[in-house]
């Protein structure tokens, strides 16, 4: 049972390693960092725990279509060592920076969920075209 008034876990989609050092940075966690802190300014509860992590290499999602991503992505990520603890928190929201089909996300909270988290919903920065016309 999570505590009436547990923070809200902002829990980041891993970025791969190779493209976290081309970037030179980790979108979704630095998108995740500034909400929670805008959250906190505004007296509410909120942490950013680093749960996920990629558990094999998925190739680049540009290019592939919606079954070829979904294929790419499935059973892509896990919690890391005791991360299962740090879900146990509070309710979790799971971030990236882009969403084109969904189908990160969804392994996000997968992963999330199968780890013992509690996924009341995803934010993103922008949705493509594709995403937008599917609802």
């Amino acid at each position: 049972m999570r505590p009436r008034g547990a923070p809200l876990l902002l829990v980041p989609v891993p970025s791969a390693r190779r493209s976290v050092g081309a970037r030179g940075h980790d979108p979704a966690r630095r998108i995740a960092l500034a909400a929670a802190s805008v959250l906190r300014a505004d007296g509410r509860p909120a942490r950013v725990p680093a749960v996920l992590c990629q558990r094999r290499r998925v190739t680049d999602q540009s290019g592939l279509d919606a079954r070829q991503r979904r294929a790419n992505v499935t059973g892509a990520l896990g919690a890391v060592p005791g991360g299962g603890r740090l879900l146990v928190a509070g309710p979790v929201v799971v971030v990236d920076d882009l969403m084109t089909t969904g189908t990160s996300l969804a392994e996000a909270a997968r992963a999330v969920t199968a780890a013992g988290g509690l996924v009341i919903g995803a934010a993103v920065v922008a949705a493509s075209l594709t995403a937008a016309n599917r609802n």
